[in-house]
């Protein structure tokens, strides 16, 4: 995919590390019941781990971009990865709900750290040509996570309980730190970032409208996605390993469409990609509901869930496709970012890393409030009027660069 099998190599190696925070990031989603049961609270309260692991994540991200962009990134990546896995292992010696949402706090920093350093230097070791495929690549590694990551920790939590979850990827994490120091080169950000250029990045309509697609499209996203395993029960009532199967499901359709995210920018324009992903969104997300709804129309769905084949099928359908267009949408917005003003590129890299969790924390607290009411029916549409927002925006931006 790069100029050489050597720079292709560490950029694949890089999305390996971004697959272990990808793991960490939507665990929880999968086991959320478990986590429930297990610590005594609510299903709303457990949804929270999500919220509050993208509210760290977003704020950690805008404001290390500027502290990162002063030091070797490769060392700084080895001390991330070493505080990720030591908040993976309080996570599961955890004693009660307050400690691990303490932990999750620590493992969002660490994840935030990690994001931010392999997706610039996956863009460092490639030609321009290729920074789409790039950045694609890294983020395969955390819809990949959805593939093996997260269908491995729900098999996992199911035989030896959810704390089982966070020890392993703490002890499988611990070995990388090593290879990455072997392999990655010692390179210096190209200047140092200061504020005047957070304020340029954000000063900029067309820029900021861009930003603003990752909060609404992901917002909108994560208002679903954030209680997929209890929307599942509610409509599928799967068994525990069909559960898992509907995340492996979702999880390939992602990691296409975070190939398919960064292939397209590359290949379309950035400009197109922009505003054709979240209107292609906005259709299959729609669709996720009135597959479910047509089930309920012929009589299929009743309180055990979804009954016909046919309509299991058109909604497993339905769901991967909405689940492939929402890991395209990050390559697709960083490329635009990228392309459209090179010498911001850290600054406006880092805020979008920010921006994406703002999106996910926003999303997740407002899914959450309408699971508190009884409400979980209406999620993805309360997440389609946002995703509109999205859409609106992209058009705004494209426009503007015009």
């Amino acid at each position: 995919m790069a100029a050489t099998p050597h720079s292709a190599a560490k950029v694949w190696l890089l999305a390996l590390t971004v697959f272990l925070v990808g793991i960490d990031e939507n665990i929880c989603i999968g086991i959320l019941p478990a986590i429930s049961h297990g610590l005594g609270v609510s299903m709303a309260s457990a949804g929270q781990l999500t919220t509050v692991f993208s509210a760290v994540f977003a704020l950690w991200a805008f404001t290390m971009a500027a502290w990162l962009s002063r030091h070797a990134r490769r060392p700084a990546l080895i001390v991330a990865l070493l505080a990720f896995t030591l908040s993976n292992l309080a996570a599961a010696a955890a004693p009660g709900y307050a400690a691990l949402f303490v932990a999750r706090m620590a493992m969002a920093a660490s994840c935030a750290t990690i994001v931010l350093l392999c997706s610039r230097l996956a863009t460092e070791i490639t030609p321009p040509e290729f920074h789409g495929r790039a950045v694609g690549i890294i983020f395969m590694g955390i819809s990949g996570s959805l593939v093996l990551g997260v269908p491995l920790g729900m098999t996992l939590e199911h035989w030896a309980g959810w704390r089982a979850v966070f020890a392993v990827i703490g002890l499988v994490s611990a070995p990388l730190m090593f290879v990455l120091w072997r392999v990655l080169p010692l390179t210096q950000p190209a200047t140092a970032l200061t504020l005047r250029a957070y304020v340029k990045a954000l000063a900029q309509p067309r820029l900021l409208a861009a930003q603003g697609v990752s909060i609404a499209m992901l917002g909108g996203h994560f208002m679903l996605f954030a209680y997929l395993a209890p929307y599942l029960q509610k409509t599928l009532a799967p068994s525990p390993d069909g559960l898992s199967l509907l995340f492996v499901a979702f999880g390939v359709a992602g990691v296409a469409g975070a190939w398919l995210g960064g292939l397209g920018s590359d290949r379309a324009g950035a400009s197109r990609a922009l505003l054709g992903c979240p209107l292609l969104f906005l259709a299959a997300m729609a669709c996720v509901p009135l597959a479910a709804m047509l089930g309920a129309g012929s009589g299929g769905m009743g309180v055990t869930g979804i009954d016909s084949a046919w309509h299991v099928a058109i909604f497993v359908v339905a769901m991967m496709v909405w689940g492939c267009l929402s890991w395209s949408i990050s390559p697709v917005v960083q490329n635009f970012l990228i392309r459209s003003a090179p010498q911001q590129a850290d600054a406006n890299v880092g805020v979008n890393v920010a921006a994406m969790h703002v999106g996910v924390a926003l999303g997740a607290g407002a899914g959450g409030a309408l699971v508190d009411a009884n409400a979980l029916m209406l999620t993805p549409w309360a997440g389609c009027a946002l995703v509109a927002v999205a859409v609106a925006l992209a058009a705004f931006a494209v426009r503007a660069r015009r």
